[in-house]
């Protein structure tokens, strides 16, 4: 599938920065998009409410002034997340100002989300929408979304289990949308290995945490550096939805990772913490499969020519091989 108009010429990398709650600002969207790759941020990140007009105005009028001096670099749209629950009561409202400014790309989360559909589709906008199954997926396709973001086994925070080599491939069956791969990609031949899939786009989130201008603790920063895999713990507790999150912060937290409780998911609640004391995100930190990768936090133009390099250095490779 051809990529969204919006996208097909304006992208360095095929890679969304994945938006991340409370750490996606204006300062990481914009150094995103500037480097050519699709920033994001949740528009729940932006409070109060009225701060998401601000934030909208800022970012266009940044990257419209850098597209201006600089005509020769592809800037990326950037894309405001919208989360499509009944615990979120300013929805309709975020999107009011979202279709004012005539966002480009709306990311869309949990319900299907034909209303935001609508009011996209309105001026000309994309909807992507994220899934962990295919029983989501197909829900979403009937109420239009432009693209499914396949959000499978290994990616931060709420994460399915599916292997994307059973997801990606079931989807791409039926589904003739744009589709986006997620789980564990913090390199540039992850990305690769996504298109190899079948995937049109690499959803990355994690690794964008360990960046300069992500609003993130350092010491968030730091953990991410200094643990892999083996330290991921999923659960549904802090949020009422499965995700993957930091062992040493839920130790920290005072909890024990390896006995956790199970959460009732109508109990919902992405700004507190489910049913403890810390708070989700903010004390709990989210995080993918793939932080073994990761050993620094440059900024965001230095690791994006580096993922360059990596794509295409796997790019060539994976050539290489299909020869011989």
């Amino acid at each position: 599938m051809p990529l969204p108009a919006s996208l097909a010429n304006s992208l360095e990398l095929p890679v969304v920065g994945s938006p991340l709650f409370i750490v996606s600002g204006p300062e990481l969207v914009i150094a995103q998009c500037k480097a050519g790759i699709v920033g994001s941020f949740p528009a729940l990140n932006a409070r109060p409410v009225e701060k998401l007009d601000e934030w909208l105005s800022r970012i266009e009028n940044e990257l419209g002034e850098y597209k201006a001096l600089h005509p020769e670099k592809k800037v990326a749209p950037y894309a405001v997340n919208q989360i499509c629950h009944s615990s979120n009561d300013r929805l309709m409202k975020d999107m009011e100002t979202c279709v004012k400014h005539q966002v480009p790309v709306i990311i869309t989360s949990l319900r299907p989300p034909i209303e935001i559909v609508q009011a996209a589709h309105s001026y000309g906008g994309v909807v992507f929408h994220d899934v962990i199954n295919v029983k989501h997926a197909q829900k979403a396709a009937e109420h239009g979304v432009d693209g499914l973001i396949l959000v499978c086994a290994g990616a931060g925070g709420h994460a399915g289990t599916l292997s994307p080599f059973a997801l990606l491939r079931e989807v791409k069956q039926w589904f003739k949308g744009t589709v986006l791969l997620s789980g564990a990609i913090s390199d540039g031949w992850g990305i690769a290995s996504a298109l190899a899939l079948g995937a049109d786009m690499a959803y990355m989130g994690t690794r964008f945490i360990a960046t300069q201008e992500a609003n993130a603790d350092p010491a968030y920063k730091a953990a991410l550096i200094d643990h892999a895999a083996h330290d991921i713990v999923y659960s549904n507790l802090f949020t009422g939805v499965h995700g993957n999150y930091l062992g040493p912060s839920i130790v920290a937290a005072g909890l024990d990772p390896a006995n956790l409780p199970q959460s009732d998911k109508s109990k919902m609640n992405f700004g507190s913490g489910g049913n403890t004391k810390a708070k989700a995100w903010r004390d709990i930190w989210g995080s993918g499969q793939g932080i073994g990768q990761i050993a620094d936090a440059p900024p965001v133009a230095e690791l994006v020519d580096r993922l360059r390099c990596e794509f295409a250095d796997a790019s060539d490779e994976f050539l290489q091989r299909a020869r011989a």
